[in-house]
């Protein structure tokens, strides 16, 4: 027939894509059919030169075939989401919570499901006091701005200035999306109360040397309000950055620190020597007391061996008194004559002495002089 060799009054074109080149071509199309004249193309007879009348029912469902089209289209396209590794998708039904989807390619019913991706992998912070320029191996911060995080009141009534980072991840994203409007203002707000709170509740000395503790303290207590509050995530790390006084009064502080420091060395010297010389103090005069009790319990069992051999001997004596005498001379010169170096026995009726007995064996000439 010669109508099948003619082209489409449209032209020839190449068929759309994607989803986008089939709508901007059902556009197109629907332009081209509320104009005055349909364009010409090569092979088309000339187009009449006055309008016909068309069927308003007719243009009617044309337009609600290529609005019905468009909705299709759209709907397919949007039911069709690439969740990330790091993502997990929460889909609702209908404006109630249904399921949470893994990463992947994932589909969802068209007009009736809507899926919303949560970055549950990557890990969040939040900075107190200061804000991070240029984040790497060398940071650069910015303090400036910032005092009203920071400054703080102490149990003792001193002013202190704290900066610290909270960071935080998502454990729960049905919670983290529906339970709290602003979960990140939220873990702002509870973390700078939780932290003025327990500052508050201390000296300041001791928020100078115990961040840590002070750092766990918040850690647990803001979890378990973000938790009361269904928030849907959980702290990894609540670390104190800087604990110092104001600028403005960090001269003198710096002085009444130096004072304190000179005073603990001094007060360690001092125990220092103390438990050197205490100690050894007591251990002299516990030596002396017990050679003293030694001294005296020896002299007194002397004594009493002493007193027990004389009435011994006493009782033999009244027994046999020559025989005692005797015995008790002899075993005096027993013990006397090997002391001596020279024995002389004189007589009365000679003028000079006589050697009895050399028993010491010297050479020795005797004395000139008589004994």
């Amino acid at each position: 027939m010669p109508y099948q060799n003619q082209e489409p009054p449209w032209g020839r074109k190449r068929r759309p894509q994607t989803p986008e080149e089939l709508i901007a071509q059902l556009i197109q199309k629907v332009q081209e059919f509320f104009s005055e004249k349909k364009p010409s193309g090569p092979g088309h007879q000339d187009a009449p030169k006055a309008s016909q009348p068309r069927s308003p029912l007719g243009i009617l469902g044309k337009v609600l075939f290529i609005v019905l089209a468009g909705i299709i289209v759209q709907g397919m396209y949007s039911s069709v989401h690439m969740i990330a590794p790091n993502e997990v998708g929460v889909v609702l039904r209908l404006g109630k919570y249904e399921r949470t989807v893994n990463p992947g390619l994932r589909s969802t019913i068209p007009y009736a499901e809507q899926l919303y991706k949560v970055e549950v992998a990557d890990i969040k912070k939040e900075e107190f006091g200061f804000r991070s320029q240029s984040p790497g191996q060398v940071s650069t911060f910015d303090r400036q701005g910032y005092e009203k995080e920071s400054l703080m009141l102490t149990a003792d009534k001193n002013v202190i200035n704290v900066a610290w980072i909270v960071q935080y991840r998502i454990k729960d994203p049905k919670d983290f999306l529906f339970m709290v409007k602003n979960v990140k203002q939220a873990v702002r707000d509870i973390s700078e109360s939780v932290t003025r709170r327990i500052v508050g509740n201390m000296d300041f000395d001791y928020v100078l040397s115990n961040r840590d503790l002070l750092a766990a303290d918040v850690k647990r207590e803001l979890q378990t309000q973000l938790d009361s509050l269904q928030a849907g995530v959980a702290i990894g790390t609540v670390q104190f950055q800087d604990i110092n006084p104001p600028d403005p009064v960090k001269p003198a502080f710096n002085e009444v620190n130096e004072a304190d420091q000179d005073m603990k060395r001094l007060v360690n010297e001092a125990e220092e020597i103390y438990n050197k010389e205490i100690p050894k103090a007591s251990g002299d005069a516990k030596k002396m007391i017990e050679e003293a009790q030694g001294y005296a319990a020896a002299r007194i069992n002397t004594a009493q061996g002493e007193t027990e051999r004389f009435l011994d001997i006493l009782k033999e004596y009244k027994i046999a008194p020559d025989v005692t005498r005797r015995r008790m001379y002899l075993e005096t010169m027993q013990s006397i004559i090997p002391t001596v170096q020279s024995i002389y026995i004189i007589d009365k009726n000679q003028q000079s002495p006589l050697p009895l007995l050399n028993i010491t064996g010297s050479k020795d000439t005797l004395p000139s002089e008589s004994k």
